[in-house]
């Protein structure tokens, strides 16, 4: 039972959780603004506005800093793994999201009229354009800074 305590003391990845969950309800309401639809699958899903990716490796790496201090190797870790995490979600992510995008739009016209073709369309929406990198960024930002200290809390 301690190892739960201690989970729950850890203010990180608390934050960090707290960050990713928080980004994932920002997508539904950016899905209900733009597309005027209520959309309680953006909770689990990915792509889209903010980017949690970017949200949960940001609030980690910012909570980190406050924690252990920006010359800790704690923060190095957070520092590079946010980085690639971010580059990641720009870049391979969504080139796959594109790629995933023009490969249904070809079977779809290569098979229009023969209903014998029953493989599932490919996920276009795994990406994140570098604006939603930057909000679901300075998301996280905000939410690792401000974060309260849950420790004393679990006694």
């Amino acid at each position: 039972m301690e190892i739960f305590k201690d989970l729950l003391r850890n203010d990180m990845l608390i934050c960090a959780v707290v960050a990713y969950f928080i980004a994932q309800f920002f997508k539904i309401l950016t899905t209900l603004y733009k597309e005027k639809k209520l959309d309680m699958q953006r909770l689990w899903g990915s792509g889209g506005m903010p980017s949690s990716h970017a949200s949960t490796v940001a609030a980690l790496t910012f909570r980190c800093a406050k924690v252990c201090g920006v010359a800790s190797p704690a923060f190095a870790i957070c520092f590079i793994f946010a980085s690639v995490v971010m580059y990641d979600a720009t870049g391979v992510r969504r080139a796959a999201g594109e790629q995933a995008k023009l490969l249904n739009q070809i079977v779809a016209d290569l098979f229009s009229g023969k209903p014998e073709y029953t493989e599932k369309a490919l996920k276009e929406l795994i990406g994140h354009t570098p604006l939603q990198v930057v909000m679901g960024a300075l998301l996280g930002i905000v939410i690792g800074l401000f974060f309260p200290s849950l420790g004393v809390l679990v006694s």
